[in-house]
């Protein structure tokens, strides 16, 4: 009897030691591995994990499990690299190249980059996200006026204005069965959201948040739907509702949090990459993240 209740007393420990560790921050690489630019995370469909500045910008860096990496590829001079997202059937690797206002495509067996887009109306390409069919979303800031606009890349590279007169957009994602599509404004740190139709186009343009402080950078969704987001200055990943209310916020060791990606083997890892730390830092969460 008595090794009876040891035994349910170890399990409870075990369950509430798991459960403590849920959203519990931790380093993943060493510091000052990357650049102050770091951005960008991205798993394959073979679960290898890759993020742009990979110690100096102009790279893209292959991470391993441990928290190690290498350069991946380096990319063209006075190109810089801000996301990354991954075809359908993940042979083509997507960048977009904030500095040469371009999407370059990167072909995962040879490593060749190629410009899949190059578009001089781009203000900057910062954040990319992508649907079934290879249609890519992108965020495109303008800084310096506080404005923003989001483009659709068509298969093929084919650009589409979606939406102009937009604040400081920065952050884009798709909702788990694509039929929303989320976007944030740094500036003005709203987050918005659009009704998307089978073609791609977006339309009922709706505020989903707002916050009263610091930025928003990256966001990625859970299979369930709730938006993770990093409040960039704050040091902290938000998660919403896809109703828009706040059911929790995750501190982090880092103030300057710019990108999320889910990963790890069941999907339940949330890797986030720390601009200030020039790092990454990782913890654990209860839903996957869409896809798994």
């Amino acid at each position: 009897m008595k090794n009876i209740l040891a035994a349910i007393c170890l399990l409870g420990v075990t369950s509430a030691s798991a459960q403590d560790a849920l959203y519990t921050a931790k380093d993943f690489t060493a510091e000052n591995l990357f650049s102050s630019n770091i951005e960008g995370p991205a798993f394959d469909k073979s679960g290898n994990l890759y993020v742009v500045n990979f110690g100096q910008d102009g790279t893209v860096g292959a991470i391993s499990k441990d928290g190690t990496g290498e350069v991946f590829v380096t990319l063209p001079e006075g190109s810089v690299a801000n996301s990354i997202q991954f075809s359908r059937k993940g042979g083509d690797m997507f960048l977009a190249d904030f500095k040469g206002h371009k999407v370059l495509k990167v072909d995962m067996k040879s490593k060749k980059i190629s410009t899949y887009l190059h578009n001089p109306a781009f203000n900057q390409p910062n954040d990319l996200c992508i649907n079934k069919k290879d249609m890519l979303y992108a965020s495109d800031p303008n800084w310096k006026n506080g404005t923003g606009k989001i483009w659709a890349i068509l298969k093929g590279g084919r650009p589409f204005l979606l939406a102009d007169s937009l604040g400081t957009t920065n952050g884009i994602e798709l909702s788990p069965d694509e039929k929303v599509l989320y976007f944030n404004e740094s500036v003005q740190r709203k987050v918005w959201r659009y009704d998307v139709a089978e073609n791609g186009a977006i339309s009922n343009k709706k505020l989903l948040a707002v916050f009263p402080d610091f930025g928003l950078d990256g966001m990625k969704c859970d299979k369930a739907g709730n938006l993770y987001i990093t409040r960039h200055g704050k040091g902290t990943v938000v998660v919403l509702s896809p109703a828009g209310d706040q059911i929790r916020e995750i501190p982090l060791k880092g103030k300057l949090c710019s990108n999320l990606v889910f990963g790890g083997e069941d999907g339940k890892t949330v890797f986030v990459t720390l601009q200030d730390r020039k790092c990454m830092e990782m913890f654990r969460v209860e839903i996957a993240g869409k896809g798994y």
